[in-house]
């Protein structure tokens, strides 16, 4: 497991959930939502440089809306869209994508289980999803010994991927 701190987002039409890791890559937890729009970049790069400034940042992971075939609608292309603006707005940090099937669905059961209802559950569901993600994330690396997902290139980035050994 690759050490540092990792930053989850689960970018939505309205609202952007974050979430981030702990330094060892073990537990994800939330952060904040994010109101998606003008500035919305410009906060995510506050909370990575807030976050760099304690902790070494290793990335940024994405959910990636993906059908439960697999497959790719618009909203994965909206998403992919939005991630090469992220990435190219946090280079040289790497920026992936991970399959966030159902996240959504599933933090809004695990907030209704809870008890969480209402306008308190759509403002924490983004940031829930977020964290559904960055641990579904740091499992699967935890697993395979391999970062997870794809990794967003930008225009000039050499792309090396290797294991950690």
């Amino acid at each position: 497991m690759r050490p540092g701190v990792r930053l989850g987002i689960d970018p939505g039409d309205a609202r952007i959930g974050v979430a981030r890791s702990d330094p060892s890559g073990f537990l994800a937890s939330p952060v904040e939502t994010v109101r998606r729009g003008p500035g919305d970049l410009k906060r995510i790069r506050q909370l990575l440089r807030a976050t760099a400034e304690e902790s070494t940042l290793l990335e940024v992971v994405v959910g990636l809306p993906r059908s439960l075939s697999g497959g790719e609608g618009p909203a994965a292309a909206k998403i992919r869209e939005w991630t090469a603006l992220l990435a190219a707005s946090v280079a040289p940090l790497p920026v992936r994508l991970v399959d966030e099937r159902l996240t959504t669905v599933s933090a809004e059961a695990m907030l209704r289980d809870r008890g969480t209802k209402g306008a308190k559950r759509r403002a924490v569901v983004d940031q829930a999803a977020a964290v559904l993600i960055l641990q579904h994330a740091l499992d699967t690396e935890r697993a395979t010994g391999l970062p997870p997902g794809e990794l967003v290139t930008t225009p000039g980035m050499a792309v090396t991927e290797e294991p950690d050994v």
